[in-house]
């Protein structure tokens, strides 16, 4: 961790402490070449600041940080995270606690935002949404010794706290019932490839087809961002091979919608020609024309849990439970019916 005082960037930067501390605090009337210049002096000296004083007596912000692994934008036009959101400020309102939220558009922006929430410590902890496999940021935070939970699972380090759904049950789940309804030809539409969930339900998905001895064809496996144009890609790359799918297990409801959209202007239909599974269970799939079958994950309480978990931790309580695991149930509607083929 940097010793760099103020006073120091200030020297760097070849101005008076005060003006650094102007910068810090955004004051309208320092020059956006000044600006620049404490910028890249506290940048060089690894210089973070402190922004509550308070903190330095008491050991505690009082509030907890949240990195979004997406920008804000992108996040906020699927209703899984308002949801999460929703459960997280939930628990920590009852705690007296307040969330500081940053989105990032890379893994290394959100180092970044960990780095400043930590050395600056601006929070007593931190939540990480859908981890990676080998998180460069989980193991910044154990080298820090920094009390922090993931909203997913480690593939790493079995003693982390996690709260987490069985992704690879739940989508087993939502393959299996699939299979159930006659299709034998089932493709997988999954969310970013680095994710530790998307390797889980892919996993899940596999296995459902291995115990019933259906081909798991490469050219039905199609990965996407978790965002509605996603849906339009995922059936293009399909919709010309010699031997469709007759169903779809999909990562995520929004994703759903537009592969509905997609199949209806190439001439098809859900769930006449298409049936689809999807994830999340989000309010807009039970008003969907059809209605969407769903893994229910229960996103309110994952998120309820995560903030109870992290206080639970930075409270100095002793955790017997490091992993906790939210059940999940198949809700069928209309997009699943039985196949025809």
């Amino acid at each position: 961790m940097s010793s760099a005082t103020i006073k120091d960037v200030a020297k760097l930067a070849g101005v008076s402490p005060s003006t650094v501390s102007r910068v810090l605090s955004q004051h309208p009337k320092i020059s956006p070449a000044t600006v620049r210049k404490v910028k890249e002096a506290m940048e060089t000296l690894g210089y973070h600041p402190n922004i509550m004083a308070k903190s330095l007596v008491s050991k505690s912000t009082q509030t907890l940080g949240l990195v979004l692994p997406r920008s804000a934008e992108e996040l906020f036009i699927n209703p899984f995270f308002s949801e999460v959101l929703r459960g997280m400020l939930a628990y920590a309102n009852t705690a007296k606690y307040d969330l500081l939220m940053s989105s990032a558009h890379s893994q290394q922006e959100e180092l970044e935002a960990v780095n400043r929430m930590v050395m600056g410590r601006r929070v007593d902890g931190i939540i990480l949404m859908a981890p990676r496999k080998s998180d460069p940021i989980v193991d910044r935070l154990r080298e820090h010794d920094f009390p922090f939970v993931l909203l997913g699972r480690s593939v790493d380090y079995d003693d982390v706290l996690c709260v987490n759904n069985d992704n690879r049950k739940a989508a087993y789940d939502a393959t299996n019932h699939l299979i159930e309804q006659g299709h034998t030809r089932i493709g997988y539409v999954s969310g970013p490839p680095d994710l530790v969930v998307s390797e889980d339900r892919l996993a899940g998905y596999r296995e459902a087809l291995a115990e019933a001895n259906l081909p798991c064809n490469r050219e039905w496996l199609v990965g996407t961002e978790i965002l509605e144009k996603s849906g339009f890609h995922a059936i293009s790359l399909v919709m010309n091979l010699p031997e469709r799918p007759t169903a779809f297990v999909i990562a995520d409801d929004v994703v759903a919608f537009g592969l509905i959209r997609e199949l209806y202007q190439a001439g098809l239909s859900v769930p006449q020609d298409v049936s689809i599974v999807s994830f999340n269970n989000i309010v807009m799939s039970e008003l969907s024309n059809p209605p969407i079958s769903t893994i229910d994950i229960g996103i309110y309480h994952l998120g309820y849990l995560t903030v109870q978990q992290l206080i639970r931790k930075i409270s100095g309580e002793a955790i017997t439970q490091p992993q906790i695991t939210v059940p999940h149930r198949l809700i069928v509607r209309g997009s699943s019916v039985r196949s025809h083929k």
